[in-house]
């Protein structure tokens, strides 16, 4: 048996962007750029719809939101995608990004525990590596996923299973899955985490979080280790 709290907690699955990363406003201004590189929309209109979508499906793959924004123009698709993984991987080299509050210390003292952590984005590897770099979180956690050949991204329960199986933990009923976004939550139920929870740091509210499912909505990971101490 491996290391768990008493609740039975021995995983906790972060997201990274508006869970334990602050990027106010990166994602816009990146989505702003790759329509502009890749012309997806034609009128103000049209990038109202897609900004709307983009925060919609906010902590799913990046490519997969923009087929969706192409209409299935792959070569579209492709040129926005890679333009939005530039324009944000410079914006985070340029310090436009922090830790989120208590987050790299609930961390640590999580691993101090015996509690293993996993950090999951929608980002390319490319773009998840510039926010470790930029943050020096590169010993921070125990594994770091982003969607790739065979781990499909969220709301799919790859990246969580994934963790589960890299951390060799006994079962989802030990993994708690944590993140801002509906696709957060949903990863988290698709997977059978004992807890999914949203967090109110970044994309999405408390009603979207309801809608979702989240068995818990929390104001921030600070709260964290509160709920993993009264999980009966």
């Amino acid at each position: 048996m491996g290391n768990q709290t008493a609740s039975g907690i021995s995983l906790v699955v972060f997201d990274m962007a508006g869970t334990t990363v602050e990027d106010s406003g990166l994602v816009q201004q990146s989505f702003l750029a790759a329509d502009s590189h890749a012309g997806l929309s034609k009128t103000d209109a049209d990038r109202e719809v897609m900004l709307r979508y983009v925060s919609d499906t906010m902590g799913q793959s990046k490519i997969v939101v923009f087929r969706h924004l192409s209409g299935g123009n792959e070569e579209q698709a492709q040129a926005a995608n890679k333009e939005f993984e530039r324009c944000y991987a410079q914006l985070v080299a340029d310090g436009q990004c922090s830790p989120i509050p208590h987050a790299e210390d609930i961390i640590t003292s999580f691993r101090s525990r015996g509690i293993k952590v996993a950090l999951t984005t929608g980002f390319a590897r490319e773009t998840q590596n510039a926010i470790i770099d930029a943050l020096g979180w590169h010993d921070i956690a125990d594994v770091v996923l982003c969607p790739g050949p065979g781990v499909r991204g969220r709301p799919y329960p790859d990246m969580a299973l994934a963790a589960l199986m890299q951390t060799e933990t006994d079962s989802v009923r030990s993994m708690l899955v944590v993140g801002d976004t509906s696709s957060d939550v949903i990863t988290g139920l698709r997977a059978g985490a004992r807890a999914s929870v949203g967090v109110l740091t970044g994309a999405h509210n408390a009603a979207q979080f309801s809608e979702a499912g989240a068995t818990h909505i929390l104001d921030s990971v600070a709260d964290l280790p509160g709920l993993v101490a009264n999980l009966g």
